[in-house]
């Protein structure tokens, strides 16, 4: 706050005691203009609201500069109730003092309330300009705008080509809505209409296609970007590191962008070490972590969770727990993909003593992933007492609702024991609709241990649920038919899958090659 300035205040309020109703434009008014801007300038504007509490005392009628300043510094003092206040006791609302009370509505998260002040400023006949429009669809994207807003980008898109608006601030925002909505089409006509396409809305296509799975088109924008940086070569690696048959041009892009000397941040790292996760690529994510522990970086805890959740997918649990054991701090995510990496690695009771010492310690919070990687370990060591302990407590004492997959989970930890009754009555007294995953669960079960008749009714309730895309089930339920020498059933089930068009994929698998990681399917040679 700049005290010398503010602190004369008191000399320049002074002399509004003696105004006349009409001199507000006097000098004095001008000087009052100067200090409410002082304090709009300061780090406590809220202290310049005594300014207005004193106008209002000597009867002074405010003219449109100071009563604008007064809005702008309630906004800034985040008092909206005395903005908004002020706001409506304007004279005349101009299309600027719209814009900042909309702005103030936004910023504090009130996006009803900022849209309707838009159908007001309409309904007066103040044509909004550029800077309302894109603060329009900055609060359609915000986290707190409801369902009602879904169609306000191609709202505010007709305003543009009635006002025949051309602001490339503006279809930059009106790209990144229609990405935001999933219209990734509405989206590619904007962008292509733009003469300068900035990085920012580049990106924002390339994280539309993506999401799309329309590689070449993502591929086409980035290529086409004149002026590359790191936010765009993150769009790419993250877009490519959450496809399977992609991931392995994630790690390409991600050499690439080193060679061109653009440095990896935090997101980039994340990306690349989900990237070697999905294909298993144990050395790309050792050097990874050399990289790594270069920067400042590597003690970051969403940094330490993804290379967890790495070496664990690639069966290295004796890495991923050094990783977790030296990090600074821990949150659930780290937690999880520990207790999830050790049982599904074999290590169940690992997995069991690491979930046991999460709650007794207390400190962190298990979400329903938690429990999940608990109750999976229960179900491979065969604690079935335990998983039903573990099940019980997230509703009673943890007050978790459990879901569809905790269900499917339970049914499979009763279904390997053996206990194939209780698994069917388990799945009978659930309080919702069992999902396919539940009858799945209970199908692969019947399978495991020859239960012809089970299998049946499994398979009848699955294929109600879902016909077509549980390929899995099918064949399943024919296995089973086969080891007991039902071949009449399993010729009967195959004629079924061809009518219904239902195909099994033959598995693949990412081995490193001298060229590189290539897939590998079943049935074929090196």
């Amino acid at each position: 706050m700049r005290h010398g300035k503010i602190s004369n205040a008191k000399d320049l309020i002074q002399p509004i005691t003696n105004f006349r109703r009409t001199e507000i434009y006097s000098p004095a008014a001008f000087s009052l203009a100067q200090v409410l801007q002082e304090y709009i300038n300061s780090d406590h504007p809220s202290h310049g609201q005594k300014i207005h509490s004193h106008i209002l005392k000597t009867g002074f009628e405010p003219n449109v500069n100071i009563s604008i300043k007064l809005l702008i510094l309630y906004l800034k003092s985040s008092n909206l109730s005395y903005a908004r206040q002020v706001f409506d006791e304007l004279p005349r609302r101009t299309c600027t003092a719209y814009n900042y009370m909309i702005s103030g509505y936004v910023k504090h998260g009130f996006v009803e309330k900022s849209f309707d002040l838009v159908r007001e400023m309409c309904l007066a006949n103040e044509k909004p300009d550029a800077y309302t429009l894109s603060m329009i669809l900055k609060a359609s994207t915000s986290g707190n705008a409801g369902l009602s807003v879904r169609g306000i980008g191609r709202e505010v898109h007709a305003q543009m080509v009635k006002s025949d608006v051309e602001d490339d601030v503006l279809y930059t925002g009106l790209v990144y809505s229609y990405v935001m909505r999933k219209r990734i089409e509405y989206a590619g006509r904007v962008f292509d209409l733009m003469l300068d396409r900035n990085v920012f809305c580049s990106t924002s296509m390339i994280t539309g296609y993506m999401n799309e799975a329309r590689w070449e088109d993502a591929e086409d924008v980035f290529e086409k970007t004149r002026e590359k940086d790191v936010v765009v070569y993150n769009a790419m690696i993250e877009g490519y590191s959450k496809s399977v048959e992609k991931a392995k041009k994630a790690i390409e892009k991600y050499v690439h962008m080193q060679l061109l000397n653009f440095r990896p941040n935090i997101s980039t790292f994340a990306s690349i070490i989900g990237a070697c996760s999905l294909i298993s690529a144990f050395e790309i994510g050792q050097q990874v972590q050399g990289q790594l522990m270069k920067t400042e970086f590597f003690a970051h805890i969403q940094i330490g969770s993804a290379l967890i959740d790495m070496y664990s997918k690639c069966g290295q649990t004796e890495d991923a727990r050094c990783i977790f054991d030296h990090m600074p701090k821990r949150n659930v995510f780290s937690w999880t993909s520990m207790i999830d990496g050790y049982g599904k690695n074999g290590n169940p009771n690992e997995s069991l003593a690491l979930f046991n010492r999460m709650i007794s310690e207390g400190q962190i919070v298990p979400n329903y992933v938690t429990f999940l990687g608990a109750l999976s370990a229960c179900a491979h060591s065969g604690l079935v007492s335990k998983g039903r302990e573990i099940f019980e407590s997230m509703e009673k004492v943890h007050s978790m609702k459990p879901r569809m997959e905790h269900y499917a989970c339970m049914v499979d930890m009763l279904g390997r024991a053996g206990s194939l009754n209780q698994a069917f009555e388990f799945v009978m007294q659930m309080p919702e609709k069992p999902s396919s995953d539940v009858w799945a669960a209970l199908l692969s079960s019947c399978r495991l241990h020859g239960d012809v008749e089970l299998a049946k009714i499994a398979s009848n309730e699955l294929f109600k649920v879902n016909t077509t895309s549980r390929p899995g089930a099918y064949v399943a339920l024919s296995n089973t038919f086969a080891n007991a020498g039902r071949w009449d059933s399993v010729i009967e089930l195959r004629e079924m899958m061809k009518a219904r068009g239902v195909s099994k994929g033959t598995g693949f698998t990412w081995v490193g090659t001298d060229a590189g990681f290539e897939a590998f399917h079943a049935g074929q040679s090196l």
